[in-house]
C-alpha cells in the first residue's frame, strides 16, 4: 500500500510550531536524520573505533544514494562540505590558461556560483556576464554570451531569488555543441525536482544537503563526470586521495581514478550519516511524487495570492520549488517580518517574499498563508 505524503509529517516536529515554507533557505531535518547521527555518536561513545569499517561501508552506501538521485555513478561522487566547496574544487582544479573565459549570470546568481570564478582573475581568466532580463538563465542568453575563448558555463539549476528554473537539457546541449564545460549549482533543485546529469550533459554539479535534500548544513556532494575526472586536479590531497589509502606504513602517492581523489582526509561521519537518512527518505517518497506535490502547492499559492492582487512569479513553466510575490502595496520586507512574527518560515529575497514548500506541506497550509496575507492587508 502506498504511503500518503501527509503521513511523513510526524518526521518533522517543526511543523507543530511553524508553517514552514523556507526549504529554499534552510530546511528542517527529519527525526530519521537525527536518529542516524545519534546512532553513530552512540557507537563511537561506547565502542570507539571498533566499528570503523562499518562506518566506511555506510559512507559508500550513501555515495551510491547520492549518485542514484541525479543518475550518476558512485565513482563520480565526492563528499564536500557545501556547495561553495564543490564549486571551488572545480574552479581551482581546472588547468586554466590566460584568456580563458567563464560565462555566468553574475548579477543574478547566489555568490557561491560567482566568487569561485571571479577568484580566477589572477590566473588570467575573464568572467563574461549572461544577460538575464527575465530573472533567469535562458539557452538563448547563454548562446549570446559564448565566445571562442569560453571554457566553461556556470549556472544554477534554479535561481535562488527569483525561482526561475534553468533548462539544463537545452544549456547542456548548447555547451556540448560549443565544446565547453558545463558546471551546475544544483542546491535549489536536487531533492525538489528530477535531476539527470547524463541527460543534461552536465560535467560538474555541486549541492549540499540543508535545503531540498532535508539533510543538515556542512555536508553535500560534488558530481564530476567520469570523462572529465582526469582533467580536474585536486586542490588538496591527503591519505584518502590515494589508491592505497588505508596502508599507512608506506608512502605510495597515486591518486584515485574516481571522484574520491577530491576527499583528502577523514570522513565527516556525522554529516554523511544525516545525509544518508535524508537521501533514503527522498528515495522512499520518490522525487517525481515530491515534484508533483510541490508544483500543486505552488499552483494553489499562485491562485490565492493573485486573487489578492499580488504580483507572482515565476511563470509555471519556469518554476521548480520556489514562488515569489510582491503585495500590491509593495512592502515585501514589512510583510515578511509580519508573517515571521506569526510563525511562518519564509525568506525575502531582492525585494520579494519567497515561499518554498516541500512534499509534506498541506494544501490547507497554503490557504492559511494566503489568509494571513489577506489579514495583513486589512
Amino acid at each position: 500500500m502506498t504511503r500518503s505524503l501527509e503521513s511523513y509529517r510526524d518526521l518533522f516536529p517543526v511543523l507543530r510550531e511553524q508553517l514552514y515554507l523556507n526549504h529554499a533557505g534552510v530546511a528542517p531535518t527529519s527525526l530519521r536524520a537525527a536518529e542516524a547521527v545519534r546512532g553513530w555518536m552512540e557507537d563511537i561513545v561506547h565502542h570507539g573505533i571498533k566499528h570503523e569499517r562499518g562506518w566506511e561501508a555506510h559512507c559508500e552506501r550513501v555515495r551510491g544514494l547520492a549518485a542514484r538521485l541525479i543518475n550518476a555513478e558512485p565513482g563520480e561522487i565526492a563528499f564536500v562540505r557545501n556547495t561553495s566547496h564543490g564549486l571551488g574544487l572545480v574552479a581551482e582544479g581546472l588547468d586554466w590558461k590566460p584568456g580563458d573565459e567563464v560565462v555566468v549570470a553574475s548579477s543574478l546568481e547566489y555568490p557561491s556560483n560567482v566568487y569561485p570564478w571571479l577568484h580566477l582573475k589572477d590566473r588570467g581568466v575573464t568572467v563574461r556576464e549572461i544577460q538575464t532580463p527575465e530573472g533567469g538563465v535562458t539557452p538563448e542568453a547563454v548562446a549570446a554570451a559564448l565566445t571562442p575563448s569560453t571554457r566553461l558555463v556556470a549556472v544554477s539549476s534554479v535561481q535562488f531569488a527569483t525561482g526561475y528554473r534553468t533548462d539544463l537539457d537545452a544549456v547542456g546541449a548548447l555547451c556540448e555543441r560549443a565544446g565547453v564545460l558545463f558546471c551546475v549549482d544544483g542546491i535549489q533543485s536536487v531533492g525538489c525536482i528530477p535531476v539527470d546529469v547524463k541527460k543534461s550533459r552536465v560535467h560538474f554539479l555541486s549541492a549540499d544537503s540543508h535545503k531540498w535534500m532535508l539533510g543538515i548544513a556542512g555536508i553535500g556532494f560534488l558530481y564530476v563526470a567520469k570523462d572529465v575526472l582526469p582533467r580536474l586536479r585536486p586542490v588538496l590531497v591527503g591519505w584518502r586521495s590515494t589508491t592505497d589509502a588505508w596502508n599507512f606504513n608506506r608512502s605510495h602517492f597515486e591518486l584515485r581514478p574516481d571522484a574520491g581523489k577530491l576527499e583528502e582526509g577523514s570522513a565527516a561521519y556525522t554529516g554523511i550519516y544525516a545525509l544518508g537518512a535524508a537521501l533514503e527518505l527522498l528515495h522512499e517518497v520518490g522525487v517525481d511524487a515530491i515534484s508533483t506535490r510541490i508544483r500543486e502547492l505552488l499552483g494553489q499559492l499562485e491562485t490565492g495570492l493573485r486573487g489578492l492582487g499580488c504580483d507572482v512569479g515565476p511563470a509555471p513553466e519556469h518554476r521548480a520549488g520556489i514562488l515569489t510575490f510582491l503585495p500590491p502595496e509593495g512592502e515585501a520586507r514589512a510583510l515578511g517580518a509580519w508573517l515571521a512574527g506569526r510563525e511562518v518560515a519564509l525568506s525575502v529575497r531582492r525585494g520579494r517574499v519567497r515561499l518554498s514548500p516541500h512534499f509534506y506541506n498541506l494544501p490547507e497550509e497554503m490557504d492559511r498563508l494566503v489568509e494571513l496575507v489577506r489579514t495583513h492587508r486589512g
